[in-house]
């Protein structure tokens, strides 16, 4: 993997003391009317060539630690990810393994047209129906309606919009989830 703008990304992250998709409290009284109520970037998502050497690498170079891991092991036979923890977020590092659907296609399209780089970054949302629709009433353009995707860990509720200049946004409710990361993820300690 050659250095992009992924490693300027996570360097500029901040440290956020409450963790991933904490939400900072707001004093009452202090909300602005008509803004969306949103907590903190959920993930940053990479489309990476090689993504267990990229995670090894921001690992070991950035000092972030791997928490969960997806790929044909685990059920998901167009790509592999690797997220990892970093104050106030996580990075999730996603190459792929073969194109036979429409996420493996997305994801091969965007490595061959850009390369590697930020593909999506998803945000924490306290109602993802809610964001969605204010979202698309202001003219976010729709690319998934809220839906539902559980496992042993919970419940994650997701939406996705477009927001003017392409870039993808995910919105991620995951209240009702204590998994390590996403359904289809599994913990991740063998390095």
């Amino acid at each position: 993997m050659t250095d992009t703008a992924a490693e300027r990304v996570l360097l500029a992250a901040g440290p956020d003391p409450a963790g991933p998709g904490a939400s900072a409290p707001v004093p009452a009284g202090a909300e602005e009317p008509g803004l969306l109520p949103m907590g903190r970037a959920d993930a940053v998502v990479f489309a990476v060539g090689d993504a267990e050497r990229a995670a090894r690498r921001y690992a070991v170079a950035l000092g972030l630690r791997c928490t969960a891991y997806a790929g044909p092991e685990t059920g998901e036979p167009e790509t592999v990810s690797y997220v990892l923890r970093a104050p106030g977020t996580r990075f999730v590092l996603t190459s792929l393994v073969r194109a036979i659907g429409p996420r493996g296609r997305e994801l091969a399209g965007h490595l061959a047209r850009h390369g590697e780089g930020v593909i999506d970054l998803a945000v924490a949302v306290p109602d993802v129906c809610y964001a969605y629709d204010y979202a698309v009433d202001r003219g976010a353009a729709s690319l998934a309606e809220p839906y539902e995707v559980r496992d042993a860990y919970g419940t994650v509720l997701l939406a996705a919009i477009e927001v003017p200049g392409g870039t993808r946004h995910t919105l991620v409710e995951r209240s009702r989830y204590r998994g390590p990361y996403l359904p289809g993820y599994v913990p991740f300690d063998r390095w």
